[in-house]
């Protein structure tokens, strides 16, 4: 893959994703428990989001422009190809989901998620519905909002940009470290905030 921006661009995007992933797990959990919490980080990042993106991106680009891997001379239809990114997403997440949860529950001794109620779950750390809703996140994204974050990006001021790129990873990069020291160390997780918001997940749930 012929990869369009450079790594201050890169590790911009890398930050804001990871953000996005710790917006997107706390609509889930206000959704379902009615709290929101600080997801076992201090910064409001989730690293693993934003690393997992930009690799999807720099293996196969953005839905729209790409055609996966050339099956045959001709070019596959644009409907073909994001399904095919979509497939491949799909199988990417239930990978990283499976070996995370593992990895996780092996170093800290937590059962880090566990999805054994949903119906098509695979083991406790991936299923089905979960790997299509996060796949279909993904591919949204990369397909219509990737390419447009990246342009405001790069044109901020490229001193500006690698300072920002910097200062990004590593607070996110020793926060990650930190925090899954805590949890090595104390067999728990590392909740430092909860907020219950019971009436917002009444509304959302009921409408009233």
């Amino acid at each position: 893959m012929n990869v369009e921006y450079d790594l201050c661009s890169m590790g911009i995007m890398v930050g804001v994703i990871s953000f996005l992933g710790f917006v997107v797990e706390n609509l889930w959990l206000l959704v379902t428990k009615g709290y929101i919490n600080n997801r076992n980080m201090t910064a409001p990042f989730l690293l693993g989001y934003g690393l997992l993106v930009v690799a999807i991106y720099i293996l196969l680009g953005i839905p729209s422009k790409t055609v996966i891997w050339a099956l045959s001379d001709k070019r596959i239809s644009k409907k073909l190809n994001i399904a095919l990114y979509f497939l491949i997403c799909m199988i990417i997440v239930s990978v990283g989901e499976i070996l995370l949860g593992n990895i996780v529950e092996k170093l800290c001794g937590i059962e880090y998620w566990n999805y054994s109620y949903l119906p098509m779950h695979i083991g406790k750390y991936t299923s089905i519905p979960t790997s299509i809703g996060f796949a279909a996140i993904i591919t949204f994204f990369m397909d219509n909002c990737f390419v447009p974050i990246m342009t405001a990006i790069s044109n901020i001021p490229h001193d500006a940009r690698r300072i920002i790129a910097i200062v990004l990873i590593i607070v996110m990069t020793l926060d990650f470290i930190q925090s899954f020291r805590v949890m090595i160390m104390t067999h728990d997780f590392n909740c430092k905030w909860q907020i219950p918001v019971h009436s917002s997940r009444k509304f959302l749930l009921h409408g009233k």
